[in-house]
């Protein structure tokens, strides 16, 4: 069949087996869910919208409380049924696309897939922000950069200072820096001073990680009204549906839960890591800014059936270069992340 683009008979899937498992510690999750006292008032609301009839052509009223809840013009927010949707649309529109090596797959996925070219810089030793390679490409023919801070898969947590110097060089040569903050909270890092007097500069959020809300499949977009105009001119209209935008709104209008939560996944954080490292010292912890911890093995394969064959669920990470050997272990709760270190004390 010829109907379809060139480019896209080799388009890569995204790297994700589902396998069963009683504890799921493999996608960075929140480890509890929605709080019941929010949840039933999402389902009085539910009860009563009109399912009939289409929700609103941009997400206004989202729009509008993520303005609010960010201190952000409102003419800045763009909302997408999660930020891969966003990211697709900045993929889309960008002369070329730039990302570090190991990162999100995501950004070179959506590039592929809008046939937009893609290079990526390799981290340096320590999973290091390769500042001057870098500031080398953002000198070249403009496009968008993609930057995770924290960053993922690794955890590692950039300089503000670094950051700084790549959203200069952005402004001076024409780039967009999009710093993507799906971990921010777990950091306590925030971008948005950065973007508000930069406007090469946007940041990218969700409500997959600390609100508690991955199933619901919300991010959005903060930035320049000129960047967001273009972003939300690439989202198909009507994309967030009437109950996602009832469970978001519900979220802002409640969102102290989310403070209580972070503190509780970054004190098991602490407490993962440094389990690990005495159950099991042929593992490697790396230091993580974010709801997970990377973790090297000497083999990847067999740390992950083990784990597996104990009921835990777990991400590899091997397939990347530069991560031989690494498994990702999303924080979990007390009793799960009990179970994690009862099950690595007795990996081979």
């Amino acid at each position: 069949m010829d109907a379809f683009k060139p480019h896209l008979a080799d388009l890569p899937d995204y790297p994700y087996a589902k396998a069963d498992a009683r504890t799921k510690l493999d996608q960075n999750e929140s480890p509890e869910d929605l709080p019941p006292e929010l949840k039933r008032l999402v389902l009085d609301r539910l009860a009563a919208l009109p399912w009939n009839r289409y929700p609103e052509l941009h997400a206004g009223e989202v729009r509008a409380a993520l303005a609010r809840h960010e201190a952000w013009p409102e003419a800045g927010v763009v909302v997408a049924p999660g930020s891969n949707f966003l990211i697709l649309a900045l993929a889309q529109a960008a002369r070329q696309v730039l990302d570090t090596a190991p990162a999100f797959p995501y950004y070179r996925g959506a590039a592929v897939a809008a046939a937009t070219p893609y290079r990526a810089v390799p981290l340096g030793p320590g999973f290091n922000l390769p500042l001057q390679a870098l500031l080398a490409a953002l000198d070249g023919p403009p496009g968008v950069l993609f930057l995770p801070v924290p960053h993922a898969p690794t955890g590692a947590l950039f300089t503000p200072g670094d950051v700084a110097r790549l959203a200069e060089r952005a402004r001076a040569t024409g780039w967009l820096l999009v710093i993507d903050e799906a971990y921010h909270a777990f950091a306590g890092t925030d971008a948005r001073p950065l973007a508000r007097e930069n406007p090469s500069v946007a940041v990218l959020r969700t409500f997959s990680k600390a609100w508690s809300l991955g199933g619901i499949r919300t991010g959005y977009l903060l930035g320049s009204p000129r960047v967001a105009a273009v972003v939300q001119a690439l989202l198909p209209p009507f994309c967030i549906p009437a109950h996602t935008g009832v469970i978001v709104q519900a979220a802002l209008e409640r969102p102290g839960y989310v403070a209580a939560l972070v503190e509780r996944i970054r004190s098991e954080r602490a407490r993962l890591a440094a389990g690990l490292a005495a159950a099991q010292p042929r593992w490697t912890v790396h230091p993580s800014a974010a709801n997970y911890l990377l973790v090297r093995t000497p083999d990847a394969r067999a740390a992950y059936q083990h784990l597996l064959s104990r009921g835990l669920l777990v991400r590899r990470q091997d397939h990347y270069a530069g991560l031989e050997g690494c498994i990702r272990i999303s924080v979990g709760t007390v009793a799960e992340n009990d179970a994690l270190l009862a099950a690595a004390s007795e990996a081979p």
